[in-house]
């Protein structure tokens, strides 16, 4: 060992929603071969080097609990209805109990997201020192999306920023959150009907 101290990432989840559109909360999907999409998108983040996921639920959360994995830690966002804010600060809140560097945030709605996009945003940002002030999106074909990394710094003052249905854009175009492109990977479009 050199004595260098790699950054340790924590993943969160955002699952909390009651899926109006899609019929049902999101948290309770499963994909086309029977797995879950909460377990699909704690996979991504621990294969792209997450070392703790923490996953939020709100709708149905009694249901959800059940498909959230043993490793993984889940808490409710008693306010989901309000909308993202809520959910996005329950998870940074959580994410404070770890000894993580960065979180890098992910939907529940994203079944198709690659582990490799995770990597590919926490990348840049290998040294804890970076990790710890990092702000950066994963980008397809121009438009941002997820995995968002934000670095621990950033936590309190996210979570402070946000409120209703509003996640992160806002604060990461206002602190030149850096666009990594991922369209190649593919995997990064929502899914809001069955």
């Amino acid at each position: 060992m050199d004595g260098t101290h790699r950054t340790t990432a924590v993943g969160i989840v955002l699952a909390a929603g009651a899926g109006t559109r899609f019929g049902m909360p999101k948290a309770l999907a499963r994909g086309d071969g029977g797995t879950p999409w909460l377990e699909l998108a704690c996979q991504a983040l621990v294969d792209g080097g997450c070392a703790d996921v923490v996953v939020v639920l709100g709708a149905r959360a009694d249901e959800a609990e059940g498909l959230v994995r043993p490793d993984a830690t889940h808490v409710v966002a008693d306010q989901w209805e309000s909308g993202l804010a809520a959910s996005l600060r329950t998870g940074l809140a959580s994410a404070q109990e770890t000894d993580a560097d960065a979180a890098v945030v992910s939907l529940v709605d994203l079944p198709g997201l690659r582990p490799a996009s995770v990597r590919r945003v926490l990348e840049p940002f290998g040294a804890p020192d970076a990790a710890r002030t990092a702000l950066a999106r994963a980008i397809y074909g121009g438009r941002p999306g997820h995995p968002v990394l934000l670095g621990r710094e950033h936590w309190a003052p996210l979570a402070g920023s946000v409120r209703g249905d509003s996640g992160a854009g806002e604060y990461l175009r206002e602190h030149g959150a850096v666009g990594i492109d991922c369209t190649d990977l593919g995997g990064g479009d929502d899914v809001d009907r069955r």
